[in-house]
């Protein structure tokens, strides 16, 4: 295990200091009584019956509980309670983490010692990290003890996306379905001005512009609406990314946290000059850049004001919040939203990210005292039935089958009880009914009967000409040093090169892309193009 010598590298900001200082400290007071600290685990796990235990579980708070509610106190909570802790006698404590500060807020708990027992990452580079540092436990013998129905669950395939240096130190979630991103567009709109529905990128150009010419949502009509998210540029960039081939993205693309950014490869530049044209010729939200929680987007969305958007597949028609497309149907007589994959690149495809199948990556912390509890907890997570009434609710009341599927209600009480279920179920990313036809159906069946048609399109649209983020056989290790500050310089790229006059946009980007290479990226570039080496050999 790489320590003393990786932290130094690991320092970049005041934050990542305490981190590592703290990490230190509990290596050194740990380490030598880990195999012992590890049995008493198992005892504890053993006697769970006799000897009441607690374990701290993070949860997100997305801020959209509803009245009477918490993230800490709701029907999932009571599920849990009733069927786990009055079973095995082990407490679940949830401990909230702002969704938004997810990374920020883990590392504050990682370096005071603080952390929950369970906590979770999309980004597997911190997961690294935190490895190198020696703050996290391997947890290869508990799985083989107490994580039955994890492993069989997961499969070695998910599993592996969990390992580094050949330990299994996170547990990936199995992630079902693998669409990121879809686009929607104001059919009425289309109607209204006797316009075809686009099907490529230039096509999208000229019925933004005559969207903004008859500004059929009135005079704030905004033809694109975009927000400081990757579902607004992401779908976009990468239709203009001339290389695809596997060399290209293994040297020339990077990963960044849990995302690919094609900040190098052939075309990255000319995508960012469309968004700044786009931006210059008023087709797009002004205010993108101060609009990074998608609130303002939804916010238009919703009041009729934006003809045409993309956004995480099939959001829209959810019956879970944001709730977009029924309250712009109540807000706008005769709305109509038809989900469209219209960019395209130069071969004619809809290219877009996709995800691997592994979600999030659980974890825990070495400072856990509960590790083995903490295991039982996550393999009673894997168990169907539990996976079953955490997202589906009471059969009845919050669901109906149809042939043989879940399909879940549209009622207060579905809303009230399910609004947050998958921040629970964290060993699982969408639900398995064991065959990828039957987890798109049942996928489809989870939206309001009368989207369920535009929704399965838009899922449909979402797999499409998918690219999963390449993966090499172990961490890039510049990726984990300069991940989060690179995440960061690189919204900092495309908000000022969108931003700059087009006479100053080829100044500004490569100001900015210079930047950028210079606080890690000609790091990780450097690293990738030497592991490409190795996979060729």
């Amino acid at each position: 295990m790489v320590q003393k010598k990786a932290f130094k590298g690991t320092i970049f900001t005041v934050l990542a200091t305490t981190f590592v200082v703290s990490v230190l400290s509990g290596c050194a007071s740990s380490n030598e009584g880990q195999t012992a600290k590890e049995t008493d685990s198992a005892k504890a796990t053993t006697a769970a019956s006799q000897k009441p235990v607690t374990i701290k579980v993070e949860v997100f708070d997305r801020g959209n509980s509803p009245a009477g509610k918490s993230v800490t106190n709701n029907y999932i909570t009571k599920y849990v309670e009733d069927n786990f802790t009055k079973k095995t006698n082990i407490k679940v404590e949830y401990v909230p983490v702002p969704r938004a500060q997810e990374v920020e807020k883990l590392n504050v708990l990682m370096a005071s010692g603080d952390a929950p027992d369970i906590v979770f990452t999309y980004d597997s580079n911190l997961v690294y990290k935190y490895v190198q540092q020696g703050g996290i436990a391997e947890l290869g013998s508990l799985l083989d003890q107490y994580g039955s129905n994890l492993k069989s669950y997961l499969g070695k395939d998910t599993l592996a996306f969990g390992t580094y240096d050949g330990k299994q130190y996170a547990i990936p979630a199995k992630r079902v379905y693998l669409g990121k991103y879809s686009s929607e567009i104001r059919q009425d709109w289309l109607d209204k001005l006797g316009l075809p529905s686009p099907k490529t990128t230039d096509e999208v150009y000229q019925t933004l512009k005559a969207f903004k010419e008859k500004k059929p949502g009135g005079d704030q009509t905004i033809p694109l609406g975009f927000a400081l998210d990757p579902a607004s540029y992401e779908p976009i960039i990468w239709t203009f990314i001339k290389n695809l081939s596997n060399e290209s993205r293994y040297t020339q693309s990077q990963l960044l946290g849990s995302r690919e950014y094609p900040v190098l490869m052939d075309g990255h530049k000319d995508g960012v000059r469309f968004l700044n044209k786009l931006y210059n010729e008023g087709l797009i939200s002004p205010d993108f850049a101060l609009d990074k929680d998608k609130k303002k987007l939804y916010q238009d969305i919703a009041t009729g004001k934006v003809g045409m958007y993309a956004e995480n597949a099939g959001e829209s028609y959810k019956i879970q919040p944001p709730d977009t497309y029924t309250v712009l149907q109540k807000t706008v007589a005769g709305a109509k939203l038809a989900p469209i994959d219209p960019y395209t690149n130069a071969e004619g495809k809809h290219v877009k990210p996709s995800y691997i199948p592994a979600g999030l990556n659980v974890i825990i912390p070495k400072t856990s005292k509960v590790a083995a509890e903490a295991v039982q907890y996550l393999d009673w997570l894997a168990q169907k039935d539990v996976m079953y009434a955490m997202i589906y609710g009471v059969e009845g009341k919050n669901h109906n089958k149809v042939n043989g599927l879940p399909v879940r209600l549209d009622n207060e009480d579905t809303k009230q009880n399910l609004y947050n279920y998958g921040d629970y179920t964290i060993i699982t990313n969408g639900t398995d009914f064991g065959s990828a036809d039957k987890n798109t159906e049942a996928l489809s069946l989870d939206y309001i009967e009368a989207n369920r048609k535009d929704a399965t399109q838009a899922l449909k649209n979402g797999l499409q000409d998918g690219l999963s983020p390449v993966r090499f056989d172990r961490p890039i290790e510049a990726e984990a040093k300069y991940g989060k500050a690179l995440s960061d310089k690189y919204e900092q790229l495309l908000v000022k090169s969108i931003l700059s006059k087009p006479a100053d946009f080829d100044k500004t980007y490569d100001d900015m892309l210079k930047d950028f290479m210079t606080n890690g990226g000609e790091a990780i570039q450097k690293e990738r193009a030497e592991a490409f080496k190795n996979i060729k050999k």
